[in-house]
């Protein structure tokens, strides 16, 4: 039977596409032993306002080098501050009134937790149980890694037994796609275009913003303006 294998950093609150990698695979493998980047979506993500998209940035402590992994929040009042954010920005949305009170949780309870990472985690979780995806999750630090990019994860495949790597469209330019060929490995690319647009609070739409303005605006209808479902179970059989 095959196995796709993705492989990616966690990230917070991530886009719609992210989910949608994660739900065409067997198995998503978090990759937070790689360094920590500023400026990136390991610890922000964009929502919509009445001014259009702004960020949501989780403070953390960062030095030169570091991993994500080991990368720690720096001011505990953030998980409030998000939430209130969002409250103002989502209150008048469809479905924030179901939904809310699951996030307004989930806030309170990674108030206080340490690790980006774990923070990411949860959120990752919790938003694959809405829509509904069952995909197995792992963290790259459970498995043995070698040297070199590309090398890292067409081993990460083996150890996995998958079949098949599932990359994001960016790897391109700097994948060797020869190391998955020699390795016997299927090496294919998830397409992000022609996502449909949903009733969004606060045109024009935009794409790019956590996949919580998807579910505030669709609630259980999400799946439908995601392109993965449907389609999963004939991929990985």
């Amino acid at each position: 039977m095959a196995k796709r294998i993705a492989i990616l950093q966690s990230n917070y609150i991530p886009w719609k596409g992210y989910f949608d990698l994660i739900n065409s695979v067997s198995e998503f493998i978090l990759y937070d032993t790689a360094q920590f980047t500023k400026n990136d979506w390991r610890n922000r993500n964009k929502i919509k306002t009445a001014g259009g998209p702004a960020w949501l940035t989780i403070p953390v402590r960062h030095s030169f080098g570091q991993l994500i992994q080991e990368t720690q929040v720096s001011d505990p009042k953030w998980a409030q501050t998000h939430w209130k954010t969002l409250v103002q920005c989502y209150a008048k949305a469809p479905c924030f009134a179901t939904f809310g009170p699951v996030f307004e949780q989930l806030y309170t309870s990674v108030a206080e937790e340490r690790y980006l990472s774990t923070v990411n985690y949860r959120f990752i979780l919790e938003i694959c149980g809405i829509l509904g995806i069952t995909t197995r999750i792992t963290w790259s630090r459970d498995y043995r890694l070698v040297e070199g990019q590309t090398e890292r994860l067409v081993e990460l495949c083996k150890q996995t037994a998958g079949s098949e790597y599932l990359s994001g469209p960016a790897a391109k330019d700097y994948i060797q796609e020869s190391l998955f060929t020699r390795s016997g490995l299927k090496l294919t690319y998830i397409n992000y275009s022609g996502y449909p647009e949903y009733n969004q609070l606060n045109p024009p739409f935009e794409h790019g913003v956590s996949i919580l303005d998807l579910i505030f605006n669709a609630g259980h209808d999400a799946p439908k303006y995601m392109k993965s479902f449907g389609c999963r179970s004939a991929e990985n059989t």
